[in-house]
């Protein structure tokens, strides 16, 4: 075991993966058959369905779950939390797994990394995770752009040429609004210069001149639409809904409409099936999707957790955000649209997030942690503990009694971990230390026991609400329920679209996907702890077609991410003697 303190992670990393599985060990570990193993390069998919079909009679493993507190703008772990816990159930000998979800360009070339775990909890190969993997993120970027092509070109041609002219080419008239464009391009990286831009300059071979935008692959529809479904079929379903567009009388223009769906599908049947990696102690770990965790549903893929609940005895899935976001929509909307009920949920803190919302100073990403997280302070501890008790209470809503991990840092004080545990006991809670970071498995050994026996215990797992209650109802109920607030305050215009979608029968099995900031209860990031005497405001409603999500706008969120001043790709660079990566974090 290598020691983090002094090694990066991609060193670690690298030092780890001489001695990864082969596509052979892994085939013969996970009992698989040979063409059910699709090798590329340092790593392999799954081909989803010849599994599925072999083993779908076969009993489910533990279904276990990992969210966290409302988290510093460093994050508190989550990532590096599930791979510790792989590998500590690992050491005692249990058949585990997980799927995390893939991570995308612009975070680990800007400020925040890649999403692959650290110290002595990673996931490898690091650079390939980092890096791509088996290219489902450049196939949905090239399904995504085809549709934006497709539906470009059509509006030039539409207006270049008469009914006669569009015949002759097998065209009709789709009569497209400019004005009521809904797609965009997308790109894997932070680009804040391609939130508004003109397309179409130059003469009329040149394209539609129109505003236009870029969003990142992880906030694509198609994205969330390869989250959530339950196979090809019904991913080839889903993109046919997709609206691109409203015509000049307000109906939806779809990319069956344009004629599209089928080539997009067809970039994305190799994204069907998840990417199997390693955790840095050789327990098998599943990559598949990897949307948004505000607009989208901020989860690995259904089609993963199928998979991984067949091949393991105990499955490992991640929830993205706090529980107010990634726990409430893995709960009321991945779980529904799944049928899986999961065994237990882990609940992730960190005494420097705690200390944080107790009222001690910004935590900013690039800086220097302020001495008040590395000294022993009761005082903001208690404080900041009332954020971590609300959220278990979220989760107990669920009919789960969690498992709250404190994931240790160097600098914790036996006092404060003990301050911690009394407090969530005495809420009805189970407690565990992990040392994952630090030591990998071994230092996860509490943290497995525990969860194995929250796993032995029965539970009465339901929802929050029902699908056949009204939409406002559902919205107000998780803004009491989940958030605190006292109750929604909606904007003329939500107002109006709320009206229409509760009054369309269409809309029935849409999901609620609510869009709020992460760094907060509320909408405001800047409230931290749990604050008190608010309303939550709806500004919108956005509808995705083909994810079937209705989404509830609370604040302003962007679909393009910006570049830092100080980006991780400023100390990424590669040994030209070896090919190494070197650098990612």
């Amino acid at each position: 075991m290598l020691d983090p303190t002094k090694l990066a992670d991609w060193q670690i990393a690298q030092e780890a993966e001489k001695n990864m599985p082969t596509f052979a060990d892994w085939q013969e570990r996970l009992q698989l058959q040979k063409e059910e193993v699709i090798p590329y390069d340092r790593v392999c998919k799954l081909d989803f369905m010849k599994i599925m079909n072999r083993l779908q009679d076969k009993p489910n493993g533990k279904y276990i779950e990992v969210t966290a507190i409302t988290p510093t703008p460093l994050g508190e772990g989550k990532s590096t939390t599930s791979l510790g816990l792989i590998q500590g159930l690992g050491k005692l000998g249990k058949k585990v797994g997980g799927c995390l979800r893939q991570p995308s360009g612009g975070p680990t070339m800007n400020i925040k990394g890649s999403a692959a775990g650290g110290g002595n909890s990673l996931l490898i190969p690091m650079t390939e995770f980092s890096l791509g993997l088996t290219g489902d993120m450049n196939d949905i970027n090239n399904a995504h752009n085809l549709a934006m092509i497709a539906l470009n070109a059509r509006m030039q041609h539409e207006y270049n040429y008469d009914d006669e002219t569009l015949a002759k080419r097998h065209l009709q008239r789709l009569d497209i609004d400019a004005k009521k464009v809904s797609w965009n391009f997308a790109m894997d990286f932070s680009a804040q210069c391609l939130r508004n831009i003109v397309i179409g300059l130059g003469g009329k071979m040149d394209g539609f001149t129109m505003n236009s935008s870029f969003g990142i692959t992880a906030s694509s529809e198609l994205m969330a639409i390869l989250a959530v479904s339950w196979d090809l079929a019904d991913l080839r379903k889903r993109i046919g809904e997709i609206v691109l567009a409203y015509d000049k009388h307000g109906n939806p223009v779809t990319a069956e409409d344009l004629e599209v769906a089928g080539a997009m599908t067809a970039w994305m049947r190799n994204a069907i099936n998840p990417t199997l990696c390693s955790t840095l102690e050789y327990q098998p770990c599943l990559v598949h999707a990897g949307p948004f965790a505000n607009i989208a549903i901020g989860q690995s893929s259904i089609i993963g957790d199928r998979l991984g609940l067949k091949l393991f005895d105990y499955h490992v899935t991640e929830s993205g955000f706090a529980a107010d976001i990634g726990f409430e929509k893995f709960w009321n909307i991945k779980c529904r649209l799944s049928g899986l009920k999961p065994d237990c949920s882990v609940l992730v803190a960190t005494v420097r997030a705690l200390k944080m919302h107790g009222g001690g100073p910004a935590v900013v990403p690039g800086r220097p942690i302020p001495e008040a997280y590395t000294k022993q302070n009761l005082d903001l501890l208690e404080k900041g503990l009332e954020n971590l008790l609300h959220h278990v209470g979220i989760i107990q809503q669920s009919g789960l009694k969690p498992v709250v991990c404190l994931n240790a840092f160097a600098t914790d004080t036996k006092e404060e971990i003990a301050f911690v545990r009394r407090a969530v006991e005495a809420k009805g809670a189970r407690f565990a230390v992990s040392n994952h970071w630090l030591y990998g498995g071994e230092g996860a050994q509490e943290l497995a026991e525990t969860v194995m026996d929250a796993c032995k215990e029965k539970t009465e797992f339901h929802h929050l609400y029902d699908n056949k209650m009204p939409l406002g109802e559902r919205v107000e109920l998780i803004a009491k329920k989940v958030y605190g607030a006292d109750g929604v305050e909606w904007s003329p215009e939500a107002i109006k679209k709320l009206q229409e979608i509760e009054g369309n029968p269409k809309y029935a099995d849409f999901a609620t996907m609510m869009v709020k900031s992460h760094l907060s209860l509320s909408h405001d990031p800047s409230l931290k702890g749990v604050p008190k005497n608010w309303r939550l405001p709806v500004r919108d409603i956005l509808l995705y077609h083909g994810a079937h999500f209705i989404c509830i706008m609370t604040g302003t969120i962007s679909l393009m991410p910006g570049t830092g001043s100080d980006p991780a790709y400023r100390r990424v660079d590669v040994d030209t003697q070896t090919g190494e990566v070197r650098g990612i974090f």
